[in-house]
């Protein structure tokens, strides 16, 4: 068989795996938050190598019909991604509520959300982080650390950098939990109104230390977004360095168009 024509019947097959899984799951035989058969159980019911097996498991990954969790293995998905709506997350009726951006957007999904705060401490402002903040490299900043989760499952890990002479007088940044609606809240009671939020956003692979935190594959795909909040002085007053599981999240943006 050329070489052309056993790269086409491989392909076939891993399709046809994942075709029959997927069936099984739109029709309820595998239900939600079932597990998927494990990879040797595969190769053996296809008469296929792992190889095979794992491209039909990325192939439902990548449509989201399943989610695969590191050393524990792939279950049929439970609930849909978070959508994260641009244009609604930051509004100040969430904060006023005394709900951050993530909590509201998770109980708007379905989920049971929870934060673990890792750190919050002064740290040396890194390279970009600075240039974001406008202020020289290796200033001291505030760090604030949190690992997010949906139903018990992490789904990203976000660190937020806030200018010293900023935070200095606001002792509730300083807290593991700085009251109802977040750091952007107590900011705002401070004076620093905000007017905009810019984020820059892209997709890669996760690193090993990322793997671990979100309890993802090897070789899973993150969003990697960086946001910088800015007061209606036109000063950046926190830069948000997120990474997030890229099956989670869907990421709607809405603005208006311009002349």
């Amino acid at each position: 068989m050329a070489s052309g024509e056993a790269a086409s019947t491989a392909k076939a097959k891993y399709q046809q795996i994942a075709d029959d899984l997927a069936s099984q799951i739109r029709s309820g035989v595998l239900p939600p938050g079932a597990a998927i058969p494990s990879e040797a159980e595969l190769m053996e019911r296809y008469g296929v190598a792992s190889g095979t097996v794992r491209k039909a498991v990325a192939e439902l990954r990548t449509t989201q019909l399943i989610e695969t969790h590191h050393g524990r293995g792939s279950f049929v998905r439970s609930r849909p991604p978070v959508q994260r709506k641009s244009s609604d997350r930051f509004r100040r009726a969430h904060r006023l509520a005394g709900k951050a951006a993530y909590l509201a957007e998770a109980e708007q999904s379905g989920g049971k959300p929870s934060v673990n705060v890792l750190f919050v401490g002064p740290v040396d402002a890194p390279a970009e982080i600075a240039e974001r903040l406008n202020v020289p490299v290796g200033s001291k900043v505030l760090a604030r650390k949190r690992r997010y989760f949906r139903d018990g499952t992490p789904t990203e890990e976000a660190t937020s950098y806030l200018p010293w002479d900023v935070v200095k007088d606001i002792p509730e940044t300083f807290a593991e939990n700085p009251g109802g609606g977040g750091i952007y809240a107590r900011l705002e009671e401070h004076g620093h109104t905000l007017a905009e939020f810019v984020e820059t956003v892209r997709a890669r692979l996760a690193t090993k230390a990322e793997t671990a935190a979100l309890a993802l594959s090897p070789g899973s795909p993150v969003i990697h977004l960086v946001r910088d909040a800015i007061t209606d002085a036109g000063r950046v007053v926190e830069v948000c360095d997120t990474i997030m599981a890229a099956d989670q999240f869907v990421l709607d943006y809405r603005f208006a168009a311009r002349d």
